[in-house]
C-alpha cells in the first residue's frame, strides 16, 4: 500500500488553489463508458458530515460507514484513523477502520472509466487527491456520489461541501497524483458490480484476517459466484468452509481450484489431508504427491504426509 511522505499534509478545510497545470485535459473515457452510462447520477442517500482541520478521513469514513447502515460520528472514528503526527491519516488506517465496523473496503480500478461504472450500479467511492503540488502535497479524501457524462463534471461529498463539483480534467489531476487510489465499503457476503477478482481478493483476505475465515465464509461465496474460475478464491473459499464445519464443500472447493490452477500446491496439499481425514488413501496419495512434485512451502509437508500413507 502506498505510504505517504513525510512531507505530506492533508487538507483541512481551508480555500486551497489548486496548482494545476494549465494544459491539463479531460481523461479519455472508453467508448463503451460513454453508451453504456446514464447520462446524469447522483446518489443523494449518502450522508453529509462537514470535517474540521485534517479530518477529511474521519468525514469521509462516516459518511460511506454510515450510508452501510453502521451508526458511528466523526468523533467516534477521529481516534481510530487521524494520526496527528501526520496531521492526517493513511490509507493503511483508513481500510482497518472499515474492517473494524464488519465492512468490507474493495480497492477500485485506477480509472475514470470504472469510477463512473461505480457511481453508476449506486456505489459511492472513498478517492484520495493530492490538492497541491507533488512535490509538497496536500492529501484530501472525498467521497465521490455522482456525475454529469455530458458536462464533464463529477459531484462530491468534500470539506465543508455537501455537493461540490469538479469538471473531469481538475478532477482527474488531483485524483492522479495518489496514483488514482479508492475503494468502495461493502456488507460482507456482497461484492459490488465492477470489482476485479484480484481486488475482491485483496480485500476479504484482509477482512478474514481481521475476524476469521468463518466471517469471511459469504464473502469468498461472493466471490466466486462473480468468479467461478478464480484459483485463489476458490481456495480461500474452501479454508473457509472447512472452518465452517463443511469438508465435503470444502473438497469441491479445492477441486476446482487444481482444475484451474494445476500448480496450486496449497490446495494439492488441503485435498490430501482432508482425502486422509476421510480414510481415502488412494486419493489422498494421488493429491499429495501433486502437492510433493510443485515448489513452494507445502513440499515438506506433503512429502511427509506421504511417508506415512
Amino acid at each position: 500500500m502506498k505510504t505517504l511522505l513525510s512531507n505530506a499534509r492533508f487538507a483541512g478545510v481551508f480555500v486551497f488553489a489548486l496548482l494545476l497545470s494549465a494544459c491539463a485535459q479531460s481523461p479519455v473515457l472508453l467508448d463503451s463508458t460513454y453508451e453504456s452510462l446514464t447520462p446524469q447520477i447522483e446518489n443523494r442517500e449518502v450522508p453529509f458530515f462537514a470535517q474540521s482541520e485534517y479530518q477529511c478521513g474521519p468525514a469521509t469514513l462516516a459518511m460511506v460507514l454510515n450510508y452501510q447502515g453502521v451508526d458511528t460520528s466523526v468523533d467516534e472514528l477521529i481516534p481510530q484513523v487521524f494520526l496527528p503526527g501526520r496531521d492526517g491519516s493513511v490509507q493503511p488506517e483508513m481500510l482497518a477502520t472499515v474492517r473494524r465496523h464488519h465492512q468490507l473496503a474493495y480497492p477500485i480500478r485506477g480509472t475514470m472509466d470504472a469510477l463512473l461504472g461505480h457511481l453508476e450500479a449506486g456505489d459511492p467511492v472513498v478517492v484520495m487527491q493530492n490538492l497541491s503540488l507533488p512535490i509538497y502535497p496536500m492529501w484530501h479524501y472525498a467521497v465521490a456520489i455522482g456525475f454529469d457524462l455530458p458536462e464533464e463534471t463529477i459531484v462530491l461529498r468534500s470539506g465543508e461541501r455537501k455537493r461540490h463539483t469538479l469538471s473531469f480534467s481538475r478532477f482527474d489531476a488531483t485524483w492522479a497524483r495518489s496514483d488514482r487510489w479508492g475503494f468502495i465499503v461493502a456488507n460482507p457476503g456482497t461484492l459490488p458490480e465492477g470489482i476485479t477478482a484480484r481486488n475482491a481478493v485483496e480485500a476479504i483476505s484482509a477482512y478474514e484476517e481481521a475476524h476469521g475465515p468463518k466471517e469471511a465464509l459469504t464473502s469468498w461465496q461472493a466471490l466466486v459466484e462473480h468468479y467461478p474460475g478464480d484459483p485463489l478464491g476458490q481456495f480461500a473459499l474452501g479454508n473457509a468452509l472447512y472452518a465452517d464445519g463443511q469438508p465435503e464443500k470444502a473438497i469441491a472447493a479445492f477441486e476446482t481450484a487444481t482444475q484451474h490452477d494445476a500448480y496450486m500446491g496449497a490446495a494439492w496439499l488441503n485435498l490430501g489431508i482432508l482425502r486422509l481425514q476421510q480414510n481415502k488413501p488412494e486419493e489422498a496419495r494421488n493429491a499429495l504427491m501433486q502437492a510433493a512434485s510443485i515448489e513452494g512451502s507445502w513440499q515438506q509437508r506433503a512429502q511427509a504426509l506421504l511417508n506415512d500413507v
